[in-house]
């Protein structure tokens, strides 16, 4: 038997990703420069234009529990925002660090041609997104079909001058990938190699 506890936090958490990161206009909310939102607004919106049954306690559960971490409360507890990912234009206030060595990303395995001709681009995206590990770049692989996983050289990357960032949920974001950092002899097909 399901979790109906369970299955209204999917529901929630995937409404704020959709507004958080794409799309505020859907109901009407305010965004400023940071991708920072008024929880009291996001929660009368979200309540008065999609008839949701949004309260603050149901919000902080979401992004108390969420595996990802994709959300985090301002410190007076007055806004929220999403940590990464966004299609619109925010400024997350983030520091360029000095990333790992080797990087990882899931993607499915049909656009592979596509990344071996131009690299890894944003595409809807402010950024790039790289994983610590190649078991989290798989899980994001298997949401976009069969998964692969790219290994990329983030220590020549750096050394080449390319800025590295590091969001609050420990993703790695890049403003693009060219095609010679990916290492061609270590792309793992999962279920082949």
């Amino acid at each position: 038997m399901k979790n109906k506890s369970n299955d209204v936090h999917v529901k929630i958490s995937k409404f704020l990703s959709l507004i958080l990161r794409h799309s505020p206009a859907t109901i009407h909310l305010n965004m400023d420069k940071n991708g920072w939102v008024n929880i009291n607004e996001l929660i009368d919106n979200a309540n008065k234009y999609k008839n949701m049954e949004l309260n603050y306690e149901l919000i902080k559960i979401i992004v108390e529990t969420n595996d990802k971490q994709r959300f985090i409360i301002s410190d007076n507890e007055e806004k929220i925002r999403a940590n990464q990912g966004h299609s619109i234009r925010v400024d997350l206030e983030l520091e360029s660090k000095i990333p790992p060595d080797n990087l990882y990303h899931g993607t499915a395995s049909r656009f592979l041609d596509s990344i071996m001709k131009d690299g890894l681009k944003p595409m809807t995206r402010q950024y790039v997104h790289l994983s610590l590990s190649e078991e989290i770049a798989v899980t994001v692989g298997k949401r976009h079909g069969k998964p692969i996983v790219l290994y990329i050289n983030a220590k020549n990357m750096h050394e080449d001058g390319y800025k590295f960032y590091l969001s609050k949920n420990k993703v790695w974001l890049v403003d693009k990938v060219p095609i010679k950092y990916i290492k061609h002899d270590r792309i793992n097909e999962y279920g082949t190699l």
